[in-house]
């Protein structure tokens, strides 16, 4: 299975996204109030990063609340790491693991058409594993 698939059950759905040049504090309570846990960051239509819990904790730790005001596009983890719509899973979540991240933007043709989490793929896999057990359970009860 592929990426374009995960996404497309999505279709209508808002990718939650904020701008390069909106502040940390604002994008924290976006984070906060949507409960999620990283935002593609976005630059004239264009994802030049991400912002994640994780960008937050290590600003908190060196410069306190003071990183509230800053830039989201002078903390957020850049350039972003990305895949394209025909990505299959089984390779998206090798790359998770390998570069210790856990969401993706999907890009096509230089913009964003999605975004997804480590959770989104396992999900995807676990769906495809029960649906072929299940086929299979059915061809052992009719053979």
């Amino acid at each position: 299975m592929d990426i374009a698939r995960i996404i497309a059950n999505r279709a209508g759905t808002e990718i939650i996204s904020c701008d390069v040049s909106a502040s940390v504090g604002e994008a924290v309570s976006l984070l906060a109030n949507r409960r999620i846990g990283a935002l593609p960051v976005l630059q004239n239509g264009a994802v030049v990063g991400i912002f994640s819990e994780r960008d937050v904790i290590y600003r908190l730790a060196e410069e306190g609340a003071l990183c509230l005001s800053r830039c989201v596009g002078d903390v957020m983890t850049a350039p972003p790491i990305t895949v394209e719509a025909g990505t299959r899973v089984d390779e998206a979540l090798e790359l998770m693991t390998r570069r210790r991240i856990r969401h993706l933007p999907v890009v096509e043709q230089g913009r964003m058409c999605g975004f997804i989490s480590i959770g989104d793929l396992v999900k995807s896999r676990i769906d495809e594993v029960e649906c072929e057990a299940q086929a299979m359970r059915n061809y052992i009860q009719t053979a």
